[in-house]
């Protein structure tokens, strides 16, 4: 029998993530904190449940009533996790998946991996009080920018915007492979990990936006041929490594 999940946070990654998990056999929870999309999840064949992490009145008894706790929340409240702690601490949850960001690396102009120091940022204190938790198995995925679907980078900027940094290097990761990653670390029962993922390539900023504003039918972009192209190369060697991973997108420039 497969473990029941609860996905914390079923917005554009999580929703398609509760679809992916019940095809393959899994009973999913999935919380939302907007009302409207509580049929979402149900269509997705997910539990859905109304959970706001800065709330004190969330059924988190039935919610967090799982094997495995995926948590792809926005918030960065150290305060409103540790509460949340407390009820992981409380329920049958012994795994977790975090999903973080690799905006926690410096840009210091050189390559980055899971062991380069980190800023001192909210985000990283609350990785922390996940791993640091005896209570539970944590592995923290450290996605770099997200795209795919209906998130087009050709859109990330208003028309007419200059763009900074054109020299710099870009990190992305399609969303069809954060949700291949999360499901093979679940399949692989690959925990206390701790993870970067970002496509193999990383071109500039010049190339991939002017590619990418093209591509949506605008005109070229400009850009601030002054700025100090500040950048960080992600480097995804470790969760190819450990999770023989295979990117479906693994270059930038082909699109998807």
């Amino acid at each position: 029998m497969k473990q029941k999940i609860s996905i914390m946070g079923c917005g554009w990654l999580g929703l398609p993530l509760a679809g992916e998990l019940v095809n393959n056999g899994y009973t999913v929870n999935g919380s939302t904190t907007n009302p409207d999309k509580i049929e979402q999840i149900k269509a997705m064949g997910a539990h859905p449940y109304l959970i706001h992490i800065g709330k004190r009145n969330n059924p988190y008894a039935e919610f967090l009533h799982a094997h495995i706790l995926i948590v792809a929340i926005t918030s960065k409240s150290i305060e409103d996790f540790k509460y949340l702690m407390e009820k992981i601490n409380a329920s049958p949850i012994k795994k977790v998946i975090f999903i973080s960001s690799t905006s926690v690396y410096p840009s210091n102009n050189t390559v980055v991996n899971e062991i380069t120091p980190v800023k001192d940022v909210p985000l990283v204190r609350i990785e922390q009080l996940f791993r640091s938790n005896p209570n539970i198995a944590t592995t923290v995925i450290r996605f770099a920018g997200l795209y795919g679907y209906n998130r087009k980078p050709g859109n990330f900027f208003p028309e007419g915007r200059i763009i900074d940094h054109p020299e710099g290097y870009v990190n992305f990761i399609h969303r069809d492979d954060c949700i291949r990653i999360i499901q093979k670390i679940i399949i692989s029962e690959t925990w206390n990990q701790l993870f970067n993922g970002c496509t193999d390539t990383h071109p500039t900023r010049r190339e991939f936006y002017t590619s990418q504003i093209l591509k949506v039918g605008r005109t070229k972009p400009a850009f601030n041929e002054e700025a100090s192209n500040a950048y960080k190369i992600v480097d995804n060697k470790k969760i190819k490594d450990i999770l023989h991973f295979t990117f479906k997108y693994p270059n930038l420039m082909n699109g998807a």
